[in-house]
């Protein structure tokens, strides 16, 4: 495995493309080096023979034509053609036969075979010869496995066939000069390779130095680690290749960068985000759950499950929305600790990318359940305005045209019928001034006046305000002031009227012979607590959440009769809260009613409410 990760070595593939080029590129010149020189000397090795084979047939011509009557001819001939062809033998050792015009040898030049004369060759190189033909030549390989030349060539005169010529030559020794060009030439075929194999190794070096240099900047860079940089080691390609990628890894760490504190941000605007977002992707899996999402929901871990059961509603609006739609709709969950049922609106908007549609849905949840409550009240408010205002005007327009239709001529039920509009007029008065004075609050438009005063003479003055009334009900007042509070900083008209308030609404509902207590005192906190307790009739559990409520009565019908315009406690808690206090109120039905004002306790001057 190691081998062949090797061979997958961009360097060590150029070595075997450059050896592979050197020796395909020498093998071509090899061989056609070593083809010519070899037919060059073949070709010389034959020149040579045809102009031993012409000059010895020009002699033998002149041998075989003289004509010597006294003596035996051919014993003449042989010994004048043994002498030439024994001279040429010395010259190039060749096998040299001269031949009769019937093709027996006359002459041979190797004396270990002096029994083929006068023997017959029937070579048909001969028989060519002696036909006239004089290109006659051939290779052969003798039984020793020598490679020889064979050349047979006409001796003629005037035009006359006499005999011919044969030679034979050995071409050992050409074709030991070839095998030993063929060794040298190996050998320098190795040596170039070797050396090839060298400067392969530097060269390669070279091209693949910044190659592996932008590999390791690459992991480096795909692992998150920018600060590395690709050595630049020349003006060439690769180095134009390493200052593109320095540059371009310089590029990709400034959008990363860009695009984590983008990321950031939308964390961070997603987790403080009043609102809930739930993001899925085009199956409407939940990929993206913020904080608020989870306090809304009550669901910690929703990633993966489908946005119908992280909302508890049905899969057709989730289905809508994924195939490019938005909706909206509201959810109502189950009543809390508080007895409350949060009501939350969901608006559902496709994500749509541009090549690839709508790949998924963004869920925000807005909590409407205060909304709600506000616009309950707020219908409230006007019916209840409506109602109270109604119920006086329609009085004072029936006493108004029973004047009218006579009435008025009797003096004592004109006086009554006066009497009662100028009553419901009073209430109307009250009632317009009660709402007046809480639009200022809520406008924030309430200067505080603080001024010195003694707390046990304005809990004696509230109670000789209602002396009048304590003694028809025959109800004992009672004062209690804690040595520890003697004079405080506040408002004194605004807890006159707070005071005025609790202690009218205890009187209401005390019945006959019994009592109301006043007290004052510094709590733990180092706060002044003023508290109103009577042994009334008590108000019903359901009805303390809501008894500060604008308009709100437990009893209406008696509350009416009485002259109460529903708003005298809720002044009464813009008035405290505009000193940075709290009201509280602890009632048992038919043990009485407490109301307690916590008060911060302030060195002097006064501020806007």
């Amino acid at each position: 495995m190691n081998l062949l990760r090797m061979f997958r070595s961009i360097q060590i593939k150029l070595i075997f493309i450059m050896l592979l080029l050197i020796l395909i590129a020498v093998q071509l010149i090899g061989v056609y080096f070593i083809s010519t020189m070899k037919n060059s000397l073949i070709d010389s090795f034959t020149n040579n023979l045809d102009s031993q084979a012409s000059l010895l047939t020009s002699y033998s011509a002149q041998v075989l034509t003289q004509e010597d009557k006294n003596e035996d001819p051919k014993s003449g001939v042989s010994e004048k053609l043994n002498g030439m062809v024994s001279s040429l033998n010395s010259l190039n050792g060749a096998e040299i036969q001269v031949l009769d015009a019937g093709g027996r040898v006359l002459s041979t030049s190797k004396t270990s075979e002096q029994t083929v004369v006068g023997r017959k060759n029937t070579s048909l190189l001969v028989t060519r010869a002696l036909q006239g033909i004089r290109d006659n030549e051939e290779e052969i390989i003798d039984e020793d496995n020598v490679r020889k030349k064979v050349i047979a060539m006409p001796v003629s005169s005037n035009n006359k066939i006499v005999g011919a010529v044969y030679i034979v030559a050995s071409m050992r020794d050409l074709y030991e000069t070839v095998e030993g060009i063929n060794r040298i030439f190996y050998t320098a075929i190795l040596i170039a390779l070797g050396l090839t194999a060298i400067l392969g190794v530097l060269l390669a070096g070279t091209i693949t130095a910044p190659i592996k240099a932008l590999t390791r900047q690459a992991a480096a860079v795909a692992e998150g680690r920018f600060d590395q940089r690709v050595p630049v080691f020349g003006n060439d390609e690769i180095g134009h290749l390493s200052v593109a990628f320095n540059d371009m890894t310089d590029r990709l760490s400034e959008a990363l960068r860009i695009n984590e504190e983008e990321t950031e941000k939308l964390a961070s605007i997603l987790s403080n985000m009043s609102d809930g977002v739930l993001a899925t992707d085009e199956l409407g899996r939940v990929i993206v759950m913020n904080r608020r999402a989870r306090i809304l929901l009550g669901k910690q871990e929703m990633e993966g499950r489908t946005l119908s059961e992280a909302l508890g509603t049905g899969k057709e609006p989730i289905a809508d929305t994924l195939k490019g739609q938005e909706s909206s709709l509201m959810l109502r969950q189950e009543a809390g600790e508080d007895g409350e049922e949060p009501l939350f609106r969901v608006t559902l908007t496709p994500i749509r990318r541009r090549d690839k549609g709508v790949a998924g849905a963004i869920a925000v949840i807005q909590d409407v359940t205060e909304f709600e409550k506000l616009e309950q009240s707020r219908r409230e408010f006007v019916a209840n305005v409506s109602h109270e205002l109604r119920t006086p005007l329609t009085t004072i327009k029936s006493y108004a045209e029973a004047l009218d239709d006579g009435a008025m001529d009797e003096r004592s039920l004109a006086e009554r019928f006066v009497g009662v509009i100028r009553s419901e007029t009073e209430r109307m008065i009250r009632l317009v001034n009660d709402l007046l004075h809480l639009s200022r609050f809520d406008s924030g438009r309430v200067l505080l006046r603080r001024q010195q005063t003694v707390i046990s003479d304005m809990l004696e003055e509230v109670v000789d305000r209602f002396s009048f009334q304590l003694r028809q009900k025959a109800i004992t007042a009672t004062v209690r002031v804690e040595p520890n509070v003697e004079s405080v900083w506040l408002d004194r008209d605004g807890i006159d009227q707070v005071l005025d308030n609790l202690v009218s609404n205890a009187i209401k509902y005390t019945l006959d012979g019994g009592t109301i207590s006043l007290t004052a005192a510094r709590n733990d906190s180092g706060q002044l607590e003023l508290c109103v307790q009577d042994t009334g009739i008590g108000i019903p559990k359901k009805d303390l959440a809501r008894i500060f409520d604008r308009f709100y009565r437990v009893d209406k019908a008696r509350s009416r009769n009485m002259g109460g315009t529903g708003l005298g406690l809720s002044i009464a808690q813009e008035i405290v809260r505009a000193h940075g206090g709290t009201v509280a109120l602890d009632s048992e039905m038919g043990a009485g009613t407490s109301v307690t004002v916590l008060l911060p306790i302030v060195q002097e001057g006064s501020e806007p409410a």
